[in-house]
């Protein structure tokens, strides 16, 4: 007999189906980098353009409940600039600060030493204050020209605030390479305080599992947008993820298989211990979650399954005796059962041993999708008050899905508990009542709406990754929860249901919200990245800004993401690049130096999420008044994949030493460009003479170069050496033959000027020449340059290919102009 698949999703589909940089020395080619990504071979239509914005208050998310900007103030991170740590932080404090100049370092290349001193100009004070208005988790933030002063009361506060400094600086403080900066941040005063004290996400490694190093990295990109909570689902039907001394057939049976028969796994006690330190470092609390009556087929499996020895059949209570694997994305056809002694045993045992390995106040045990037909609503409420009286015992807060408020919490002596409320039903009817029921027993609420907060719920409608069974959920669905408004506060009214009036879930009776990212369908890490970004900084927006703000919006919040877009590309991080985002185009280019006069190698990082490479363009405009496009080239990102940097290619070859201010633009589609100035310095010079060389020069090789210099004598250029003199003065003649190149440029020669046989570039221009200026078989890539030249005799031009020109400047000649340059 085959287990009927009741459903295709976490919780009880039958009710959802109702309504449930700066790049270094140049070579042959110039390289632009560029990211971009493909959905099903197609493009996302972006949003309307926002204008880019590097960093400042239109980046920060969640947006600070007060923030003033303080005009004409900009601090600017330096090198001597240092991280202050006011006396008596504490170990968690220089935590804090570790990270900051962890974070700093790599992508300024500046030291950003750590100091026990008195904060001077240019430095980034933390300090610990006396503020009860601060609570343990607001911070204050002060930039001026000055410097940067970040105060709170606790040090989960200065966390917090360094969050926001890291979205105030410019997106690419994220890399993890040196980028040229400048690295400021226009002055500003916040002072920011949560709304809700519980701020949380949920990550489903049961049916999927995870290993901790994926855990970590989405700790640490939901700890950047002021999350504080993981609530970890490690036992389901698939899976239980924790070993359990005592008890090793829990994951040498329960924990072979991922859905799908997906390869499975578990942790050991150290590696939860290591995860739960982890999240605590970045001031995350973690709550385990075994959820139980049902979602517990692994834990059956282990004890009644063809593999259990000893076999103790009076656990389970499933829909199948004896109990079979279902590794389909199936729900509500098992259930341990309550009457079971050895049901108990084990549960006190997994309760007793994660609560001890967990130092948070909450202890989860699920409680969710246990049909009637698995188990009596009698029985049902029988194990939730058992079981939350073990999880009293052993010194936790219960936390369950909603439909343990049918449980007796409202009897005499009852522990506080919090009920999650996850139904995607309408919230102003039935849908909503699991948590008034909550309410009207005294019950605290996390609000978890599936269709405004699951995070494993498609983005499109025919996205490989996540369900749909509470809808096709865009980053609209989770900013706006009712309407056009984002109040969890006012989600669930108040109503009367059979003369009964069940009350409001207000402000009052939440403790807060999260995001939970169930894993039927995401394998592997950067599926949960996708699945998550941009649509969980949201849900942190509603759980950490007030309800009344005027930035707290989705046309707002759809702006300031944009520009994380490039932040997350930095990092590596997935995310998708939804149409409703108006992503943006950013550049940023190094400065190059050159010593030939071909310039080429990576010349700019560009960053356009959501766009196929041949869809940006780039143009270098070089400096030297000529311009040239860039071919933007690379692999696209795929369906599931934010796209990669890509490269584009051009070169360029300037006529001349110097120093050019060169500019790189980028386009992507709608017209949204981004500009990035970078400086060219051209320098072929092997040896130099700045002031007097006395007598004759002779130059045999290489390039020298005379600026400004006075040589006494003449100048002879050899066969392959090169001259390049800048407003030098020569008290005699130049004679070059054979020379690779010969550039006199301002300045004067007291006698004649006579190049032969050039191979390279010739270029006279604003010379006061003494006598003949002479050019003959001259064969270069470009045409010889004679302009605006002053000559005291003849000018003779003969066999010179190409001929020569004067660029539209003529010279003044007290001779004839034969030749090539008579009309010179």
């Amino acid at each position: 007999m085959q287990t009927p698949d009741l459903s295709t999703s976490q919780h009880d589909r039958r009710t959802a189906r109702s309504g449930r940089a700066r790049l270094g020395r140049a070579a042959l080619g110039i390289t632009l980098v560029v990211q971009s990504v493909v959905l099903a071979g197609q493009l996302a239509a972006p949003a309307a353009p926002a204008a880019a914005a590097p960093g400042g208050l239109t980046q920060v998310v969640p947006v600070p409940a007060n923030a003033v900007t303080v005009p004409g103030e900009t601090f600017t991170l330096t090198r001597s600039s240092r991280i202050v740590v006011a006396p008596g932080g504490g170990a968690e404090t220089s935590r804090v600060a570790d990270e900051l100049a962890a974070l700093l370092r790599p992508s300024t290349g500046y030291p950003v030493p750590i100091a026990a001193a008195a904060p001077r100009p240019g430095d980034i004070e933390l300090r610990l204050v006396t503020a009860a208005e601060l609570g343990d988790e607001g911070y204050r933030l002060d930039v001026t020209g000055a410097g940067v002063r970040l105060s709170a009361a606790r040090p989960a506060g200065l966390f917090y605030g360094v969050q926001t400094l890291r979205q105030l600086l410019p997106p690419w403080i994220e890399s993890r390479t040196v980028r040229p900066g400048p690295w400021t941040v226009a002055g500003v005063r916040i002072e920011d305080v949560p709304r809700y004290e519980y701020r949380g996400i949920m990550l489903d490694i049961a049916r999927h599992f995870q290993p901790p190093a994926v855990v970590k990295r989405y700790v640490d990109q939901a700890a950047a947008y002021k999350i504080n909570t993981l609530h970890l689902h490690v036992g389901d039907d698939q899976g239980f993820r924790i070993a359990i001394d005592g008890r090793p057939e829990l994951t040498e049976i329960g924990a072979q298989f991922s859905i799908n028969n997906d390869p499975g796994g578990y942790w050991t006690q150290a590696e939860y211990v290591d995860v739960v330190n982890y999240a605590a470092e970045r001031f995350m609390t973690v709550i385990p979650e075994v959820d139980t009556p049902g979602h517990t087929n692994a834990i059956i499996m282990s004890y009644a399954g063809p593999e259990a020895d000893p076999v103790l059949p009076d656990v389970n209570c499933s829909n199948r005796t004896p109990p079979v694997w279902n590794l389909t994305t199936a729900v509500g056809y098992s259930a341990l059962c309550p009457e079971s002694p050895n049901t108990w045993a084990i549960l006190t045992d997994i309760v007793a041993q994660l609560s001890a390995l967990t130092p948070g106040p909450y202890y989860h045990f699920g409680g969710d999708e246990v049909p009637a037909s698995i188990l009596s609503h009698d029985r049902f409420v029988d194990f939730v008050d058992r079981k939350a009286d073990l999880v009293t015992a052993h010194g936790k807060t219960s936390i369950g899905w909603a439909e343990i408020s049918q449980a007796n919490f409202d009897r005499p002596g009852a522990a506080p508990a919090v009920a999650q409320f996850w139904s995607n039903g309408n919230p102003a009817g039935a849908g909503g009542d699991s948590a008034r029921r909550a309410v009207q027993k005294g019950m605290k609420v996390v609000m978890s709406p599936a269709n405004h907060t699951y995070l494993d719920m498609r983005q499109w409608p025919t996205s490989p990754l996540g369900l749909a069974w509470a809808g096709v959920l865009d980053v609209s669905h989770f900013y706006h929860w009712s309407g056009t408004s984002s109040d969890p506060g006012s989600y669930i009214p108040a109503r009367t249901v059979g003369g009964e009036t069940l009350p409001a879930v207000t402000d009052a009776d939440i403790l807060g919200v999260e995001a939970p990212m169930w894993s039927e369908t995401l394998i592997t890490g950067a599926d949960i990245e996708f699945q998550a970004f941009p649509r969980l900084p949201a849900t942190a927006e509603i759980g950490w800004s007030p309800n009344v703000h005027p930035d707290r919006n989705l046309a707002s919040y759809v702006d300031r993401v944009a520009g994380h877009g490039l932040r997350w590309q930095l990092r590596g991080q997935n995310f998708y690049p939804s149409p409703q985002v108006p992503w943006q185009v950013d550049v940023a280019a190094p400065d190059v130096d050159s010593d030939t006069r071909t310039v080429g190698g990576a010349l700019a990082t560009i960053s356009a999420p959501g766009v196929a490479p041949d869809q940006v363009t780039a143009t270098v405009d070089w400096g030297d008044g000529t311009s040239s496009p860039a071919t933007v080239g690379g692999t696209a990102g795929t369906v599931t994949r934010i796209n990669g940097l890509y490269t584009a290619t051009a070169n360029h070859r300037y006529a001349r030493d110097g120093v050019y201010r060169a500019t790189v633009t980028v386009t992507r589609p709608g017209g949204v460009s981004s500009s990035s100035e970078f400086t060219v310095t051209v320098d072929t010079c092997t040896s130099r003479v700045s002031d007097r060389h006395r007598g004759p020069l002779v130059v045999d090789t290489g390039v020298t170069c005379l600026a400004g210099a006075t040589v006494t004598g003449p100048v002879t250029i050899r066969p392959g050496g090169s001259l390049i003199a800048t407003a030098a003065s020569v008290q005699g003649p130049v004679q070059a033959t054979g020379a690779v190149t010969l550039e006199l440029l301002g300045g004067s020669v007291a006698g004649p000027v006579t190049a032969t046989g050039t191979t390279g570039q010739l270029v006279v221009e604003g010379v006061r020449v003494g006598g003949p200026l002479v050019v003959t078989g001259t064969d270069t890539e470009s045409a010889p340059v004679l302009a605006g030249n002053t000559v005291g005799g003849p000018l003779v031009c003969t066999g010179n290919t190409p001929a020569p020109v004067d660029n539209g400047v003529p010279n003044t000649v007290r001779g004839p102009a034969t030749g090539q340059c008579r009309e010179l």
